[in-house]
């Protein structure tokens, strides 16, 4: 019983919560090229975003080992 309630309360969440489709949408032919058009650019910039925030990360995860494996050799120089 607990199973077949607990599986209405899900259907019943799943159907509340779907999208609904917008009605009366129409997209020109001029709009559907300007949007194929601008992906490529779209993409760089994505690519070029990304490339710059791992030369960062890598950059302080870099700086963070350094740190660390200097008081690593530190701590066994001084034994």
């Amino acid at each position: 019983m607990k199973k077949l309630i607990f599986a209405v309360i899900v259907l019943s969440i799943g159907y509340l919560t779907m999208a609904k489709a917008e009605e009366n949408v129409k997209v020109t032919p001029q709009e559907f090229v300007e949007s194929v058009a601008s992906v490529p650019g779209k993409i760089g910039t994505h690519l070029q975003n990304e490339w710059a925030d791992i030369k960062v990360y890598q950059a302080n995860s870099w700086a963070e080992m350094k740190f660390k494996f200097q008081g690593l050799k530190e701590k066994f120089l001084s034994q």
